[in-house]
């Protein structure tokens, strides 16, 4: 479940960007009173994700609009299934169809390629992770989508988590500098992870007490080394160029997590439309 309290200020800046004045082509065409029905359709195989957002988008031009849903969050889906019926008033429902297409096509997008990340694992004792790739402004949305996909999520933002990456070793002046500092001025809740990108910084690492040690663009043959020497002494996550194509690979490699940075990234959206009746 999404909570409006996050959501609210997300639609109403998006619909402030494509309705500013009104809508010149809808407010010339339909009389004020007008009422419609209409269908959300999919034009592709896919995961559902964000319905409640596409929801959200027409009552905050009709209050009184009638959404009802086909399917449920994170439902597969088939070219030409109905998602939902729509019945409000004509001018809300055409004002509001492309932003609303916009939040439900780009999630379910995102919870689609997850979801596709996930099947190649299934399994394994591995999670697939998110990261902070996403689009400015709707990370909360883009990472929801992730775990309707059945992904896991990555830290949120910056102040809920340490990850000492490449450029922080080098200002601190070193794997076992930073994370001695770090551990000065955090509190104990908080978990460290040290980015390594080669076996001597894996060990470095695991000295310094690293909590979690994520592998960066490392070979197969490199993680599997550095899986064994690690010994469960950490959560070890695997990052970079992982794709549909090496996923099961690295899974393989006996890594706890595996992120991908273009689940949010890249993700296309899915192909969606909006149908007045």
């Amino acid at each position: 479940m999404l909570d409006n309290f996050y959501i609210n200020d997300i639609i109403r800046n998006a619909l402030k960007e494509d309705i500013p004045f009104g809508d010149i082509t809808t407010d010339s065409l339909i009389a004020a009173d007008s009422v419609s029905r209409a269908r959300l359709i999919a034009k592709e195989n896919g995961i559902i994700a964000g319905l409640e957002v596409c929801e959200a988008v027409f009552k905050f031009l009709d209050s009184g609009v009638e959404f009802e849903k086909n399917v449920a969050e994170g439902v597969p889906v088939k070219n030409g299934d109905v998602i939902a019926h729509i019945r409000g008033n004509t001018r809300a429902l055409l004002k509001a169809e492309r932003t609303a297409l916009n939040f439900l096509q780009r999630l379910s997008g995102i919870a689609t390629a997850t979801n596709q990340l996930c099947a190649r694992v299934a399994g394994l004792p591995v999670k697939i992770a998110d990261t902070r790739k996403t689009t400015p402004g709707l990370r909360f949305l883009e990472k929801y989508a992730v775990r309707t996909g059945g992904g896991s999520n990555h830290r949120f933002c910056l102040s809920d988590g340490v990850l000492i990456k490449d450029n922080h070793i080098k200002a601190a002046g070193g794997i076992k500098k930073a994370v001695e500092l770090c551990r000065e001025k955090i509190p104990h809740t908080v978990k460290i992870e040290v980015e390594t990108e080669s076996l001597e910084q894996v060990k470095e690492a695991l000295e310094a007490r690293a909590d979690i040690i994520m592998l960066d663009n490392m070979s197969l043959d490199r993680m599997k080394e550095a899986v064994k020497f690690i010994g469960k002494r950490a959560l070890v996550e695997a990052s970079g160029n992982v794709s549909l194509e090496n996923v099961h690979d690295v899974a393989c490699t006996g890594v706890d997590i595996i992120s991908a940075g273009w689940i949010t990234h890249s993700a296309r959206a899915l192909d969606i439309s909006l149908r007045i009746l």
